[in-house]
């Protein structure tokens, strides 16, 4: 019976400890099923990788369809009217030539072809030409309306026979054409145009006259402190052309400069013969504005307008230094200093003077008239 009962025992043990073992395994299996991390979405590819497609291609149906939908019914012509309307530019030439009753024929220097301009057109032409754009609007007026005194003047009394009314060069007053214009302004034409039309059109139809006839308006760039009279550097005695003080004229870039020649280069230039390796005697006398009136050296006597001219000067203000075998020419301003000084009429503009006190002031005893009143004549041709 014993045996029996430890046989019995034996057999219960090993059933326990078999439902032991079965018991452990499961709460292994268990509890590793549970605590295992779960894989993380933001590294799971296939998990992003249909959202991600799938979000571009709703953002693609909501701006590509509307564009397909309404193309089709947009026409030609409105295409057409939207790109105007994005390179739509003012019209100067044509408000410039509106109502423009005189045409000026330009004989252009570089392909010698004569170039029919309407007055205001040409006026603005040289006003863009010959003065800074960087300039007061007070002396781009004072500018236009000696330009347009200026043609007119020589429309009126040119005796010669000739072709055109005017050149393009400084022989009379530079002009430039409005794509000549585009291109020397580049990106700032429209900028720069806006200003010098504004400034031409306040001056429209306006010239400078003394005595009810239109005046011979020199201009120039700088003066040396003083304009010059017109017979101490011409030959006429102008009553409206008279010396005048130009204080303004100093904040120039061109008030002072300085040229140095070998002996050689100035007897060639003057027609002299200066002695080698001696020191010159030079003697100079001077108008009522310091400009040079005579220069005598190597014993011939020169005017400070031949100088200035046949040596390129900037001006008859000059001081002379010799330096061994060569000369130093120091120089006061820029340009033949009778008329209107262009930097000193920016410098009373300035100050605050209008246009009509820089011409007054630098033309002596003249008024301001209008074309069709002073030359109906020219008006009517």
């Amino acid at each position: 019976m014993k045996n029996n009962k430890n046989s019995i025992k034996q057999i219960q043990k090993l059933k326990k400890k078999k439902a032991q073992s079965k018991h452990q395994i499961l709460q292994k299996r268990f509890s590793t099923s549970n605590t295992q991390k779960p894989i993380p979405l933001t590294k799971g590819r296939f998990k992003w990788k249909f959202p991600a497609v799938f979000l571009l291609s709703i953002v693609f149906i909501i701006l590509a369809v509307p564009t397909l939908i309404v193309v089709p019914f947009i026409s030609n012509s409105e295409v057409l009217s939207q790109s105007i309307d994005r390179v739509a530019e003012p019209e100067y030439e044509e408000t410039l030539a509106e109502d423009s009753a005189v045409e000026v024929a330009v004989m252009r220097s570089q392909t010698s072809q004569i170039e029919n301009v309407p007055l205001e057109t040409y006026v603005a032409g040289v006003v863009a030409s010959e003065m800074p754009i960087e300039f007061e609007t007070e002396a781009l007026k004072a500018q236009s309306l000696a330009a347009r005194t200026y043609i007119v003047n020589k429309m009126l009394y040119q005796t010669e026979e000739v072709s055109s009314d005017v050149t393009d060069t400084i022989q009379d007053q530079v002009y430039k054409n409005d794509a000549e214009l585009r291109l020397k302004w580049g990106k700032n034409y429209h900028k720069h145009m806006q200003k010098i039309t504004e400034a031409v059109l306040a001056t429209k139809g306006q010239i400078i006259t003394y005595n009810d006839k239109p005046i011979d308006p020199q201009f120039f760039s700088t003066s040396n402190g003083y304009t010059e009279n017109s017979e101490d550097y011409y030959i006429n005695e102008i009553p409206y052309l008279r010396s005048v003080p130009s204080p303004w004229d100093e904040a120039s870039p061109y008030y002072l400069d300085q040229e140095t020649f070998t002996f050689e280069q100035v007897e060639t230039a003057l027609g002299i013969d200066l002695p080698a390796n001696q020191q010159l005697a030079i003697e100079v006398t001077r108008t009522e504005s310091n400009r040079v009136n005579e220069l005598h050296v190597a014993g011939k006597a020169l005017s400070g307008r031949e100088v200035r001219e046949k040596l390129k000067l900037r001006s008859s203000d000059f001081s002379i230094k010799q330096k061994g075998n060569h000369l130093i020419f120091t120089t006061k301003g820029n340009g033949h200093g009778v008329g209107m000084s262009q930097y000193g009429a920016n410098g009373m503009a300035q100050e605050g003077k209008t246009y009509e006190e820089i011409v007054t002031y630098y033309y002596k005893d003249v008024e301001i008239s209008y074309l069709d009143e002073a030359v109906p004549a020219l008006v009517m041709q």
